[in-house]
């Protein structure tokens, strides 16, 4: 009988320099790839007009192209992982299957059934880092214990960092080890899976390298489009490896390298903290009393807050998918300070409306802003949204854009004084904190 080996796909969606694909072609033949719409994820995501299954179901469809002229082909599921492959053992004499690591509490679970499963049937679940350069307990201190603060975190990332440990993992040497298909399967229409098939443009991986070196200066203006590189969505997804990502940064700009360790950290942070995922970092912190106002709320999503920053900070997010990181700061600060609103409120709906949303980033960064996290900061920073707008949109070209009402009768007056708000939530910090 004709041995199987499966790649499965998750978070890793191209064919070249992918670590769990390489590893596969290289030991086995009649790689067979697949890929898993998980019902449970979906089930979860209220909007049929979500653009990251979108991107997901686009993205699959060029793989599918791409293996089927090397006369192959990627099956595609939707269903229960375990389910999946609970029917994959009875249709295929499977040997191993290879897949890369996912650091999220809900698929070390999954992974974990899954691995159990398969072994029921005597079939190994091989995985492999690539979604990051350093993962788990690959950077720790010096007495062997996590990092739970960024910049000592860095130094040592950069230390530890060899340029095999960005080295591309060449996969195009093996493609003759694909399983060999004549005929083609039928991926699962969007309408199949519940959603709709909306035209929409997503970011590119076109960054110039002059516009790279460019990031220190650029990053903090909302106005300019090109400061930033939008890589996020494609980071998230695989479509792009995070080494070759981490070999530009090197060569181009400290500054941007930052940010790619930033995610990394917060990977770590996750992995070794899963509670965070609803539970602030620092559990005194759960002592605070917020006050979730619902109707404050509403306005916050809504971008009617009467602070133009922080109203087109979310417009923008409504409309594109996308917030400019300075305003992500803001706005996150405004809702968690001026507003006194748990934090997980707020990074519930980033969850439903960022292009880029990454689990362990949006904590890490919501809890940043919060003053419950991973900082080495105090709680009483609080972002002015007014001297903001004055250090990195003073000709208001990025609010104009987003609130074109500014200025008029039309814009709300502001739902809470800065000042009073500031106090306020110095007062119930200290309060909670010292409960």
């Amino acid at each position: 009988m004709l041995k199987f080996t499966v790649f499965w796909f998750r978070r890793d969606l191209r064919l070249n320099d992918n670590a769990g694909l390489f590893h596969a072609l290289k030991d086995g033949k009649n790689v067979l790839p697949i890929f898993i719409f998980d019902t449970e994820i979906l089930k979860a995501i209220k909007n049929p007009n979500d653009r990251r299954v979108v991107f997901i179901h686009r993205e699959l469809d060029l793989i599918k192209t791409q293996l089927n002229k090397l006369g192959s082909d990627l099956l595609v599921f939707a269903g229960e992982p375990v389910s999946v492959f609970q029917k994959l053992v009875k249709t295929y004499s499977l040997e191993k299957v290879y897949t890369n690591r996912d650091y999220e509490p809900y698929a070390r679970e999954r992974d974990k059934k899954v691995s159990d499963i398969l072994a029921e049937h005597g079939v190994e679940l091989l995985t492999f880092k690539d979604q990051v350069i350093f993962e788990k307990n690959d950077i720790l201190t010096d007495q062997k214990k996590t990092y739970s603060v960024y910049t000592p975190y860095k130094k040592k990332w950069l230390t530890t960092i060899q340029e095999s440990d960005y080295a591309a993992r060449k996969t195009e040497g093996y493609f003759e080890n694909f399983h060999s298909s004549k005929m083609k399967s039928k991926m699962p229409t969007l309408a199949e899976l519940g959603f709709n098939d909306i035209e929409f443009e997503f970011p590119s991986l076109t960054w110039p390298a002059d516009q790279m070196k460019k990031y220190k200066e650029q990053r903090d203006i909302p106005s300019i489009e090109s400061g930033t590189s939008r890589f996020g969505l494609h980071l998230r997804f695989g479509t792009v490896s995070v080494r070759e990502l981490v070999k530009k940064a090197i060569k181009n700009s400290d500054v941007w390298l930052s940010e790619l360790i930033w995610r990394e950290f917060f990977m770590q942070i996750l992995w070794h903290y899963p509670k965070t995922q609803t539970l602030s970092f620092r559990p005194q912190y759960e002592n605070i009393k917020w006050r979730n106002d619902e109707k404050e709320f509403a306005a916050w999503s809504t971008g009617q807050t009467g602070y133009p920053l922080v109203d087109a900070g979310i417009r923008e997010l409504l409309q594109t998918g996308h917030m400019h990181n300075r305003v992500r700061m803001v706005v996150a600060s405004f809702l968690s300070k001026h507003l006194l609103t748990h934090w997980y409120l707020g990074e519930r709906f980033f969850a439903q409306h960022l292009l880029d949303y990454d689990l362990s980033a949006n904590n890490g960064n919501w809890q940043w802003a919060a003053g419950t996290g991973c900082d080495a900061a105090p709680y009483f920073r609080v972002f002015n949204p007014t001297t903001q707008i004055e250090k990195f949109d003073p000709d208001y070209i990025y609010i104009k854009k987003w609130v074109p009402e500014f200025g008029t009768a039309k814009y709300p007056k502001p739902i809470v004084e800065h000042v009073f708000a500031r106090t306020r939530a110095l007062e119930e910090y200290k309060k909670g904190l010292n409960k």
